[in-house]
């Protein structure tokens, strides 16, 4: 039996799961992991779908999925298959099914694997809350089975493989009337599929549990694999996945966290990273986060934890640590950014501009915006002009003992300095700390010191588990200093700099373990400053770079609201209008308002349900008509789209969601 959800919360290892054959594709049971990704065509446009695939294998898909709403596009799916192999492409196809399950029995007979969603293969999904007894539950279940069994003996017999992929949007009304919108709802919703399958003695089985919201994916999967376990002694392999992620660094940031963070305790056999983008663009990241883990084995021991049962928080449900406040950090506050300009050259006040503070010479006033960095990191030197009243300075400890104003800098530690320091208890301070190099009686020095703050990195190959084990032992020590979590990427491209910044911190973030984040690089190693996919993307300001990465981690974690948030589909054969095109025009109009989700879904199947918690919803439901929702309840029908942004503008305005911009 496993302890908790992994195979070690301290040693990377992968999950031991089932072996399943995918065409010539074999995941689970430690092969490598597979990725993938979904074409954006019309299915029945049979070249078009035929050419996305070929690039999408071409850019490195080890599995390809395509949409089949109906009986027509899974019976097209035999004439995409055989244009594929007739051009020497045997890379496994999947069929992506939803409400039709004559498609996925069709499909089934056809290609190598079926995905079918529990929330609306058979059940519905009216918003309809339902008191069912527990007979009327079972009776419900049983009609599930009568009506889902015949797939899983066609995919027995055909050697065809399944994912059982669960959307934390579109649970049924039968799941949320007794579970709720629960990571544990959505871990039944497959466990009942899972249950019949075993019945038929058929375990080519591949489970998901996807959401647009890391923290709730994060959660599911951790329960699913407890539940296999407790349940079955045993687990299936996992596609991971983020819906409706979005586009650019959201998208990568938001995917990396989620998927990045199981991938971290070795749970996934299978990826899939879903962009508003081109899906040959999702390749790229998939590839940047398995290559993570390549050599991951084998890195330096870390310490076993005293007791791996009852940890000191739930890795299932979401609780801040609980801290000291120092002045604006830990309890009660919204995590921090550091910004570190100890490798800036001018110290001016237009070198604050990236990280959000705008000075104004004629008025004496700075601007402040809504992702200013709350602390600067100086090193050695000072400013010399008067700073803005909200942005604290962190320098050396030499150089502090000689600041004029020792309220707004503080000191800066490392571990040997701290351990010889003999500071005033009332002043508050920042302490470097090498997780995986805790010098012999420094945790109990920190019972001294309630001012202290924590920097906190790790120099062990597994970073983030190493951090994870230091604070839990700060939490089982019963000592509250806030941590900030420190990461540094010696990575030469932004990409790959974006993915390594969201899974080191994003992960103890979503466990509650982060009271602030750094980040550091150096700009001079970066080879390639443009984002892949979105070229247009370029870093100009390494300060704006990473100030902005921060926040969009703090965004994507839920921790600290900074701007709108974008619940976007990744496109298919079933999406309505040009999604990449819509994204960008909704954004252009809508990026000044804080704290407001947005979803833009192409298409009925991936609309109320899929965007989950989002407050203003645009959802296409039939060629060039969009309905607009607030929250899951519909506002307007059929709004032809070419005035269906200003509709949605509308709909804002009327609900006190708007605010117009300052220029």
């Amino acid at each position: 039996m496993l302890q908790q959800y992994c195979s070690s919360l301290t040693e990377y290892k992968r999950l031991p799961t089932h072996e399943v054959k995918i065409g010539d594709l074999v995941i689970g049971y430690g092969h490598p992991i597979a990725i993938q990704t979904m074409t954006t065509t019309d299915t029945m446009d049979t070249a078009a779908t035929v050419a996305q695939t070929i690039r999408c294998i071409e850019a490195g898909a080890e599995m390809v999925r395509i949409t089949a709403p109906s009986k027509n596009e899974a019976e097209n799916l035999l004439n995409i298959k055989k244009q594929l192999r007739a051009a020497g492409y045997n890379t496994p196809l999947v069929a992506d099914i939803h409400f039709t399950p004559n498609a996925a029995e069709i499909a089934a007979r056809i290609i190598e694997k079926v995905r079918v969603n529990p929330g609306n293969y058979i059940d519905k999904k009216k918003f309809d809350f339902i008191e069912y007894t527990d007979t009327e539950y079972i009776a419900e279940v049983d009609r599930i089975r009568d009506r889902f069994t015949p797939l899983v003996r066609i995919c027995k017999e055909y050697g065809t493989a399944m994912r059982i992929g669960t959307n934390h949007g579109s649970l049924s009304d039968r799941i949320m009337s007794r579970y709720g919108d629960t990571p544990i709802g959505m871990v039944e919703s497959a466990m009942e599929f899972l249950r019949i399958a075993r019945g038929e003695s058929y375990h080519q089985i591949v489970l998901s549990m996807k959401s647009s919201n890391p923290l709730v994916m994060v959660q599911a999967y951790r329960l699913l694999v407890q539940k296999m376990d407790e349940e079955f002694g045993e687990c299936y392999p996992l596609h991971l996945g983020v819906t409706e992620a979005g586009d650019g660094e959201d998208g990568r940031i938001k995917s990396a966290i989620g998927i990045g963070t199981l991938l971290e305790d070795g749970i996934g056999d299978t990826i899939r990273v879903s962009l508003t983008e081109d899906p040959e663009f999702e390749i790229p990241v998939c590839r940047d986060l398995v290559d993570r883990y390549k050599n991951r084995s084998g890195h330096q021991p870390i310490a076993e934890l005293r007791n791996t049962i009852a940890l000191p928080y739930n890795p299932f449900a979401y609780n801040r640590r609980e801290t000291l406040s120092v002045h604006n950090i830990g309890s009660g506050h919204v995590p921090v950014v550091v910004a570190d300009y100890s490798k800036v050259e001018q110290l001016d006040t237009k070198s604050l501009e990236p990280i959000g503070y705008t000075y104004n010479a004629d008025s004496d006033k700075w601007s402040i915006s809504d992702s200013a960095a709350d602390y600067v990191y100086t090193g050695l030197r000072f400013f010399d002009f008067a700073l803005p009243g909200t942005l604290q300075v962190i320098c050396d400890n030499e150089a502090w003992q000689n600041v004029p104003d020792k309220t707004k800098y503080h000191p800066y530690l490392t571990q040997a300095e701290y351990a010889d320091s003999n500071l005033a208890i009332d002043q508050q301070h920042f302490v470097y700390v090498d997780a995986n190099d805790v010098p012999y009686g420094f945790v109990d020095k920190l019972k001294q010191y309630p001012k202290a703050v924590l920097v906190v990195f790790s120099s062990n190959t597994h970073a983030m588990a190493s951090v994870r084990r230091f604070v839990i032992e700060l939490m089982e020590q019963g000592i509250k200093c806030p941590v900030i979590l420190l990461s540094e990427s010696i990575d030469k491209t932004v990409d790959k700099q974006l993915i390594e910044y969201a899974t080191d911190t994003g992960g103890l973030l979503l466990d509650g373990f982060g009271d602030g984040i750094w980040l550091l690089n150096d700009p001079k190693n970066l080879e390639n400053r443009k984002i892949s996919g979105r070229t247009y993307l370029e870093v100009k300001s390494n300060e704006q770079f990473l100030n902005n990465t921060a926040f969009y981690i703090l965004q994507a974690t839920r921790t600290r609201i900074s701007k709108t948030e974008y619940i976007s589909c990744p496109s298919c054969g079933r999406t309505l209008f040009d999604l990449q095109e819509t994204t960008a025009k909704i954004r252009s109009v809508t990026n000044h308002l804080k704290g407001v989700k947005i979803a833009i879904m192409g298409c009925i199947v991936n609309g109320p349900g899929e965007m989950a918690d989002a407050d203003f919803g645009y959802v296409g439901s039939g060629p060039g008509k969009i309905t607009l929702y607030k929250g899951k309840d519909v506002m307007k029908r059929g709004v032809p789209s070419e005035v269906a942004v200003d509709e949605l503008i509308g709909l804002l305005k009327e609900h006190g969601a708007w605010v117009e911009t300052s220029n």
